[in-house]
């Protein structure tokens, strides 16, 4: 098999390698899934198309689906989080199509999703829903919902050939809270035309990579972005979702005053019962020294926080688009921008005087400036990932054009798997207390 590429530079591929082989050292769980596919080869015949992040920790993922006998295209998710060496090594070491290089102009990114869509996938893997939203467009002809290099390929095809073009795949496999949200909205609107798992609800993923990961990944990114002292900072982050209680609790760690912004009142309640201070973003405009976005949504950080902030605010976003800020805006209130005063920090200079610093382009702070999350909380995200992509071959034919959860028996096998790894070992129930806690004959 020819493997098709488009890196930075193959010559990069034994660090590349290197850094694969030490991801791999701390995903155990996931080790144990490439076995198992390895023997009995569950996705043998599939050609799979995945829009990722492409890390270390990715690529331990994309191996083991290739172990499971599928025939794997990987594009990166988002330009910056590009791990040019990883990239080169996939190809090179291991025989991996790849299209992704680090700080990717939005030409090549769409070039890189027509790559993806014409590799004709079986299944498809997202970070984000792009892969699967492009499809959708497609499929329904609507091309001008599209960027231009994705209706420009799709053009080649009639109107009825666009509707059949995606008829062969089997499930679509997401792994954002965002992507997720696409979705359920393309399910909504009954457009959805095949199977999606919903990873990113898993236990075994938001639980542990959104909280652990995240909240961990996203405070590394921002210090060695800054190398500032988080130690008596404000800190205002704005949802507490998943990973806003990661972020916050982690800023906390570290001595920050941490402020919480939030649009959901049950949210808002547990912030705040959880010891954080909550109040309105505008209010909190006005306080904070770090801005920290973690929604999902658009323009959480608006024209009119960014001109109520103090002289030397930093501001960034680990949600998943960079519109989480509202940068046209940003730049319009601006009389000079200086790109990279440090790495990935730019320095907007407001026409009131007061500068504002936006780390990694308002893209993910802890992908743009770190390395994403630890390998050992991917290992559960991935590995659940890995075990639903199973499941929904398996499935065949037996799904509908909905969004699914992924099985309880995979998520208690990862969980299973993991604490093993970690020298734990937990209780089970007796077979009478087994039949208590179904039964409703029994009384106090």
């Amino acid at each position: 098999m020819s493997v098709s590429s488009d890196v930075k530079d193959l010559k990069l591929a034994p660090g590349g390698k290197k850094r694969i082989l030490w991801a791999d050292q701390d995903m155990p769980v996931l080790r144990r899934v490439r076995d198992q596919f390895a023997k009995a080869k569950p996705l043998a015949g599939m050609k799979m198309s995945c829009c990722l992040h492409v890390t270390a920790e990715t690529a331990n993922l994309v191996r083991t689906l290739q172990a499971g006998g599928a025939e794997v295209m990987l594009i990166a998710s988002n330009p910056l989080s590009t791990q040019d060496d990883v990239a080169a090594s996939l190809v090179s070491d291991f025989g991996i199509h790849v299209n992704a290089i680090h700080g990717e102009d939005k030409d090549t990114y769409y070039k890189h999703v027509v790559s993806a869509l014409d590799f004709q996938p079986h299944v498809t893997m997202d970070d984000g829903a792009d892969l699967v939203s492009a499809m959708i467009f497609v499929a329904l002809d609507r091309l001008k919902g599209v960027h231009e290099q994705v209706a420009n390929w799709a053009k080649k095809f009639t109107p009825q050939q666009r509707k059949e073009r995606f008829a062969q795949v089997v499930g679509s496999m997401e792994e954002t809270t965002t992507g997720v949200i696409r979705l359920r909205a393309m399910e909504k609107d009954g457009v959805l035309q095949f199977p999606v798992i919903a990873v990113n609800d898993a236990a075994t993923k938001h639980m542990f990579d959104n909280r652990y990961g995240t909240g961990q990944s996203t405070i590394d990114g921002i210090i060695r972005a800054t190398n500032i002292l988080m130690a008596g900072r404000k800190v205002v982050v704005s949802g507490y979702g998943w990973c806003g209680k990661g972020v916050a609790s982690r800023a906390r760690g570290l001595g920050a005053q941490v402020i919480i912004t939030e649009v959901d009142p049950i949210a808002a309640l547990e912030a705040a019962m959880d010891g954080f201070s909550v109040m309105p973003i505008m209010e909190a405009a006005k306080l904070g020294d770090i801005f920290i976005t973690v929604t999902g949504n658009k323009h959480i950080v608006r024209r009119e926080h960014f001109l109520a902030m103090k002289d030397g605010a930093i501001v960034c976003n680990s949600g998943h688009f960079d519109v989480e800020l509202e940068l046209p805006a940003l730049e319009e209130e601006s009389a000079s921008k200086t790109l990279d005063v440090r790495n990935q920090v730019d320095e907007y200079k407001l026409k009131n005087g007061k500068r504002i610093f936006v780390l990694g382009q308002g893209r993910l702070v802890n992908l743009a400036m770190a390395e994403g999350h630890p390998p050992s909380v991917m290992d559960m995200s991935f590995a659940t990932q890995a075990l639903a992509t199973e499941y929904c071959v398996k499935q065949k034919g037996k799904l509908t054009a909905a969004v699914h959860t992924v099985p309880l028996e995979i998520e208690h096998f990862v969980a299973t798997e993991k604490l093993a790894s970690m020298g734990i070992h937990i209780d089970a129930m007796t077979s009478d207390q087994a039949k208590y806690s179904v039964s409703w004959e029994h009384g106090t």
